[in-house]
């Protein structure tokens, strides 16, 4: 149980098997240096391919670039071995569909993309430096209530989703995002700041699960997986720091 726990993220893509079934006999292994500068790739691609559909307003991607980033992240999951492939393709691909959203977020309100990046780049350099001085320590507790938090917001917006599919795009008021001269509701706007602690607070255990896999001889294409996981975080953080943002701005 204890070890289990030890293990667990609420990052899907970090669960507590994806290091345990590894022989680890591999010549070149996993680093922590190495898996630092496939992220730093990754998030270059990603950057730059939201960069060309965000100029461009190319938002007639953007379902392109979350259908085939899911597909990735699946194949990536299961098939961690083909994750020098599959992870920058992932990053190019989730990269326009930012770009896309980003774009529609930005016409509503100008800047709010440029807000949004660097927010999200300094909860992520905040949340490193609080994880590497340790004034953030991931403890058995604290990783569990992080789980359980996680789960419980992708309960939620699953309901969410099927409610809206069923009800013919209605949605609950903790929901809505609001407009100009629509402003979210103000239990929205807590809602989502939870969410965005919830979300970087993901970041702790993803470092933490990135070190210590790090050093337990994995096989080289590893440092591709733990960038992905990683990835995976930083996504779902910006997205979540970009609809606080416009609730935010629809109050004003």
């Amino acid at each position: 149980m204890n070890r289990n726990i030890s293990f667990r993220s609420g990052n899907p893509a970090l669960n507590a098997n994806v290091f345990e079934s590894f022989n680890r006999t591999h010549q070149q292994q996993m680093t922590l240096n190495g898996t630092v500068n496939k992220t730093g790739i990754s998030l270059l691609i990603l950057f730059i391919s939201a960069c060309f559909t965000f100029n461009y307003q190319m938002i007639n991607l953007i379902w392109f670039g979350i259908i085939g980033g899911l597909i990735l992240a699946i194949v990536t999951i299961f098939k961690k071995e083909w994750a020098p492939f599959t992870v920058p393709f992932y990053a190019l691909l989730e990269g326009i569909a930012l770009g896309g959203i980003s774009s529609i977020y930005d016409s509503m309100y100008t800047g709010i993309a440029q807000q949004a990046v660097f927010l999200t780049f300094g909860v992520f350099c905040s949340l490193l430096f609080a994880y590497k001085s340790r004034i953030i320590n991931p403890t058995q507790n604290f990783r569990l209530g992080l789980f359980a938090a996680t789960a419980g917001i992708g309960i939620v917006y699953l309901v969410a989703i099927l409610y809206g599919i069923f009800s013919g795009g209605s949605t609950f008021s903790f929901m809505q995002i609001g407009g100009p001269g629509q402003p979210a509701p103000l239990i929205s706007v807590g809602f989502s700041f939870f969410v965005v602690v919830i979300a970087a607070l993901n970041l702790v255990l993803d470092f933490d699960f990135i070190e210590n896999a790090s050093g337990k001889g994995l096989p080289k294409y590893m440092e591709w997986y733990g960038a992905f996981g990683l990835l995976v975080t930083l996504v779902w953080l910006y997205l979540e720091i970009l609809r606080l943002l416009a609730k935010l701005n629809s109050r004003r």
